[in-house]
């Protein structure tokens, strides 16, 4: 069959490397690059250049299966990483890092804070209930709902929780606080987060995870068309028709492996449950800057983490957060890279090396909701959808989405039977969470 594939993050890629075993393969990328949320920039520094990445960072196997089965089966190499999380309170001046006893009590202060003291004992207890609520039947509460029912602290919710969800799912806290608390919970169960041990080791991809694009085009034959924005796809009984810059082209499947929005947006004959499924699943936008103003870190070095969250002055603001690549990356650059998330405006702008803008889903109980709705638009029309917008938005999810749509066409390339980023309701990125070792 021609299949044509329509975007080229994680699921496209992967849609595309696998369905050209059996199929021939157009790659539409509106972009003049391939990879999406998979992004690794050259930067020299005094005269040597670092491979740093933007977009997806880390991976590990026990929660990425199908990744790791990918990278095995092109040989592409990872390596081990710190997951460090710190958090500054531009209002309050807390600042703590989570590694040790030593960095979380950085500020010798909190040693004699009954508020900080009190986050450390929510934090342990959350370790405890959390996983009992998962077990409760119904919809449940959204996140605020439950940190309020349960009794949970500002500070527990302002200076911990919030600012590392904010940072997994690059979200503002209003919107974290609306997330459907069973959601959130179950993903953090899945990896391993409502415990202070026995965690998994994450890691980097060697090189930059641009790495694994590279491997896959030198295995696959699939036609690119980038810089070529799909304007539109009408299907028929005879097969379904893409119009771009190259014109009027047909196919007989199409794999729509763009956010679930530009997909709606392209289908020129969308039926009322495509739009109604399709419609539910909300995006923002997130600015992005790769730089070297260590002002976006803590200001004691020793607070300095791979995660860095940091709570704004006033409440209604973005809670941002800044990736220090040296230490997730293991650069031996001269000086600090940085990857700061709704926070441009902030950096030095003759400290900006790169600027990005990325779209990030919105998680409601309506987007939760149409995730279970997946069965009554997939595959039907000629038409798949592939997406990370059908788990929990990270790499692993638009790898699973992409090796359905792929056996359900014909090619066989089994999924794990256990681990994985795959939420409970139905359906078939920054990439995990940041370890509070200090806790444990």
């Amino acid at each position: 069959m021609r299949i044509a594939v329509i975007g080229s993050g994680i699921s496209g890629l992967a849609a595309a490397w696998l369905l050209s075993r059996r199929h021939l393969v157009t790659l539409f990328e509106a972009e003049d690059r391939l990879g999406g949320h998979t992004h690794t920039h050259d930067i020299d520094l005094q005269g040597r250049t670092y491979a740093v990445d933007t977009g997806f960072i880390v991976h590990n196997p026990a929660n990425y299966p199908l990744l790791n089965r990918l990278f095995d089966e092109l040989g592409v190499a990872s390596q081990p990483t710190t997951m460090s999380f710190s958090v500054r309170n531009d209002a309050s001046g807390l600042e703590y890092n989570a590694a040790t006893m030593d960095t979380l009590f950085c500020q010798r202060r909190n040693i004699v804070s009954p508020r900080f003291w009190g986050m450390v004992r929510d934090i342990l207890r959350f370790y405890r209930e959390a996983p009992a609520f998962l077990a409760m039947p119904g919809q449940g509460p959204t996140l605020g709902e439950f940190l309020a029912i349960h009794g949970y602290g500002a500070a527990f919710r302002d200076d911990h929780l919030l600012p590392m969800a904010s940072a997994l799912w690059s979200s503002p806290a209003e919107q974290i606080l609306s997330f459907p608390a069973h959601y959130l919970l179950r993903f953090m169960a899945n990896h391993q987060m409502l415990q202070v041990s026995d965690r998994p080791e994450w890691r980097v991809v060697r090189g930059g995870s641009s790495s694994y694009i590279q491997a896959m085009r030198l295995s696959w034959a699939v036609q690119e068309r980038l810089s070529s924005p799909v304007q539109s796809v009408t299907r028929s009984a005879q097969g379904v028709t893409v119009v771009s810059r190259h014109g009027p082209e047909s196919f007989d499947q199409i794999v729509l492996a763009c956010h679930a929005d530009q997909a709606l947006a392209l289908l020129h004959d969308a039926v009322p449950a495509e739009q109604s499924v399709l419609g539910a699943i909300r995006y923002q936008p997130n600015d992005t800057v790769l730089h070297t103003d260590v002002r976006l870190l803590p200001r004691r070095r020793k607070a300095w983490a791979a995660w860095n969250a940091r709570v704004p002055k006033v409440s209604a603001q973005t809670c941002t957060v800044s990736y220090c690549m040296n230490l997730l990356q293991g650069l031996d650059a001269p000086e600090p890279l940085i990857v700061t998330l709704n926070g441009t405006h902030e950096v030095d702008p003759a400290r900006i090396l790169r600027r990005m803008q990325y779209h990030h889903p919105v998680y409601t109980h309506e987007s939760v909701a149409a995730q279970a709705r997946k069965p009554e638009i997939q595959g039907h029309r000629r038409t798949w959808f592939a997406g990370a917008y059908w788990g929990w938005g990270f790499h692993e999810d638009g790898m699973r989405s992409a090796v359905e749509v792929a056996n359900a066409l014909g090619v066989d390339w089994p999924q794990a039977a256990t681990g994985g980023s795959v939420p409970a309701v139905g359906g078939a990125p920054h990439e995990a969470r940041p370890r509070d070792e200090a806790m444990a």
